[in-house]
């Protein structure tokens, strides 16, 4: 059965367009990833947890910032790993520069024997659209495609 995550899509209205906020991904591995390494603020589904509440919830333990507002449902996606995203999209903002992730721990280097914590999320950034689509996860390009759809249409 395939992993379910859910998360955030935070966009605002900023004088150049449409911005969305993205968070880049901590540990070593993803160190020196960036287009197509990026993703909306996501996590792993709890068995029996409400979807919205999961995201709510990975969005803070994330970003370190509660959000709320009118969260507009967007059509879960797969991506290339078979994970499951189930995605809000909601209009707020937060403090890109002062996001508080919380950590992980993973064995660094591998067989070193050596246990190091990282961030789950090591920085976070608004961005346009067309840069969004470049430096986001290639199965979330989806995600951006309804939100500018439901945009257009209100």
């Amino acid at each position: 059965m395939a992993k379910r995550t859910a998360g955030i899509l935070l966009f605002r209205e900023a004088p150049g367009g449409l911005e969305v906020l993205l968070v880049h991904p901590g540990g070593p591995f993803w160190t020196k990833k960036d287009e197509g390494a990026w993703t909306i603020p996501k996590g792993l589904v709890d068995t029996g947890e409400d979807l919205l509440a999961c995201a709510r919830r990975e969005f803070c333990e994330e970003t370190g910032s509660e959000i709320d507002g009118e969260f507009l449902p967007l059509k879960a996606i797969q991506q290339k790993g078979g994970k499951i995203v189930h995605a809000w999209a909601v209009e707020a903002e937060i403090d890109a520069d002062e996001i508080r992730s919380n950590t992980f721990e993973m064995e660094w280097p591998p067989r070193s024997g050596r246990r190091d914590q990282f961030p789950e999320v090591d920085r976070a950034a608004y961005l346009d659209v067309p840069t969004a689509r470049s430096k986001i996860n290639p199965a979330q390009v989806a995600l951006l495609d309804e939100l500018e759809g439901k945009l257009r249409d209100i």
